[in-house]
């Protein structure tokens, strides 16, 4: 992941964000010798003229430290957010060029986390960092030279102190950062399992399985817990180790230094000093400590962040814009298509050839390929072996966004987002006018759609959750039909419909100005037989190929499909 681009910027003020708490730092170092001063030199003479100097000298080194660490605060958020920002855009902008392929391979749930969760944590770390990471150690260093001034012989202990309480702080940070890893993938379970519940309450509800969701959450978030609790217990040595080192240095600092004040070696103010040094150092490295938790739990949602940043996930396009004129609008020239890491082709040795204007008819059996065929014509993913051709060139000789732009897609889940139906139907078109929308919604027979929600201003929900079945696909068949594409691919989007609307809907396709070559994939034949050409998959494979009379004569699975559909009728 290269920083530079998101740091650009924010550089000054990565600097000046622990520089102001160094100064901060440095005021409070004082501090000590300050009271050691009016303890040995005010109190001890009963100078209160020396200890109102004095009293007036901590106020200032108060109020400069006060108002470095508000510059602190500043500079660190301001750089944190932005940085913050500027990797949430690129981390968004990189999902919105993966490939399906390599979104299929992470995952929606872990993209999810990774945007939001793994991001703020991010962002708290870099804060953090910016404030801590420099203070902490230069406030304990600090500490330990300013003691030495005052006694080197006691120095000792400050200094074996401080080794004792580093090995401790960053034993336990390495060991966080691998464990930090696992309780990430642990929110991904349940990120997932949340969202598939979500999604699909009805489903879940309506098939009486929430005792099983619920004790399949309940197991994901035992694991969790589990892991939360490992790691929590080891990060939670950290406190507890320290707080016992301190204190006991502090004993050993309280009798040593006891002796030589009572010896007249070391003066009372002196030995006070020395305790506030020892506090320091305690304040600090506990500050540490936790800051170091902070930082194993950035840094592993950091390498989660850039492994999604530096995957070139995106499928790569050639360079040709202009879509040339050919007779020919789409052909598959022996077509093998596998998933990843899938054991078997899905689709093999597809060959077939499609005209401009011809509607293509694709039919088969639940599992058969059918939806994996059209998705391989808008480069979607790309064959495993042979070529996809569109106007006569090899797609990927094209560039992805003019390619699609000569395609409208109709998936299988009719997908609406939150916002007007005009606003909707526009995502296939931008610059459609409210006559084009009109145009495109009465082709889909949705022009009863958006009059009973009110017209094109009317609100849908995310998802289209306040419409039926069929009213979202007639809605996302608009969609596509807006930007009048060479090639329309119409994949079981009409399942929801009746047969009546149905037969319209396909009637008003035909009859289209701008003769659009029609790739329309079903289950029922009676949504194929006008086609021109159909195409009957049978495990990924062509079975056979015709019109549908020629395909009732000779190919048994069509036939089977259509008398099974029919109640035996003939054509």
């Amino acid at each position: 992941m290269k920083t530079g681009e998101y740091v650009k910027g924010y550089k000054i003020k990565i600097l000046l964000g622990p520089l102001f708490k160094l100064l901060e730092a440095t005021f409070e170092l004082f501090v000590p010798l300050v009271v050691k001063d009016i303890i040995d030199m005010g109190i001890a003479n009963n100078d209160i003229p020396y200890i109102i100097r004095r009293a007036g000298l901590l106020g200032i080194l108060a109020a400069v430290g006060f108002i470095s660490s508000i510059l602190a605060q500043y500079f660190a958020a301001n750089a944190s957010v932005g940085i913050c920002t500027r990797m949430r855009h690129a981390l968004f902008e990189k999902i919105g060029t993966f490939s399906h392929e390599t979104l299929d391979k992470f995952g929606t749930s872990t993209l999810v986390t990774r945007l939001t969760g793994d991001m703020n944590q991010v962002q708290s770390g870099i804060n953090l960092t910016l404030r801590l990471l420099l203070r902490s150690p230069f406030v304990v260093f600090g500490a330990v030279v300013m003691a030495f001034t005052i006694s080197p012989e006691l120095t000792k202990i400050f200094i074996c102190a401080t080794m004792l309480l580093f090995i401790v702080v960053f034993a336990v940070m390495l060991v966080s950062i691998k464990l930090y890893k696992k309780v990430q993938s642990g929110v991904d379970r349940i990120t997932g399992l949340t969202r598939e519940n979500l999604t699909g309450a009805r489903v879940i509800r309506a098939f009486c399985r929430e005792e099983d969701e619920i004790e399949e959450f309940e197991d994901a978030n035992t694991a969790l817990t589990k892991i939360q609790l490992y790691t929590g217990r080891i990060s939670g040595v950290m406190n507890p180790a320290t707080f016992l080192i301190i204190n006991i240095a502090i004993m050993a600092l309280l009798y040593c230094g006891g002796q030589d004040v009572y010896s007249g070696v070391l003066t009372t103010g002196a030995l006070i000093a020395l305790y506030n040094y020892m506090s320091q150092i305690l304040v600090e490295l506990i500050k540490l400590a936790n800051l170091s938790i902070n930082i194993a739990k950035s840094i592993a949602c950091l390498k989660r962040i850039s492994v999604v940043l530096d995957t070139d996930g995106a499928m790569k396009g050639g360079n040709i814009t202009q879509i040339p004129q050919s007779e020919y609008a789409v052909e598959f020239d022996d077509v093998t298509f596998s998933y990843p890491d899938a054991a078997d082709s899905t689709v093999e040795h597809i060959t077939f050839k499609a005209k401009k204007g011809e509607t293509i008819g694709v039919i088969g059996a639940t599992g058969a390929g059918k939806s994996s065929v059209v998705n391989l014509i808008p480069r979607f993913y790309d064959p495993s072996e042979g070529c996809v051709k569109l106007f006569g060139t090899d797609a990927r000789e094209y560039d992805i966004d003019a390619l699609r732009a000569r395609i409208g897609i109709v998936p299988q889940k009719a997908v609406l987002f939150a916002g007007t139906i005009r606003d909707n139907i526009r995502w296939g078109n931008e610059d459609a006018t409210d006559e084009m929308i009109e145009e495109a919604a009465k082709c889909a027979q949705a022009l009863d759609v958006i009059e009973a929600k009110g017209g094109l201003d009317a609100h849908i929900e995310a998802g289209g959750t306040d419409l039926s079945g069929g009213q979202r696909q007639r809605l996302t068949i608009a969609r596509a039909l807006v930007r009048k594409p060479s090639v329309l691919i119409l994949d079981d989007s009409a399942s929801a419909l009746d047969m009546a609307t149905d037969a319209r809907l396909r009637s008003s396709i035909a009859s289209l100005d701008f003769d659009p070559t029609v790739f329309i994939v079903s289950q029922r034949a009676a949504s194929v037989m006008d086609a021109d050409k159909i195409i009957v998959l049978d495990d990924g494979m062509i079975s056979d190929m015709g019109t549908h009379d020629e395909l009732m004569e000779r190919c048994s699975i069509y036939r089977e499909i259509y008398e099974l559909q029919t109640g035996g009728a003939s054509a």
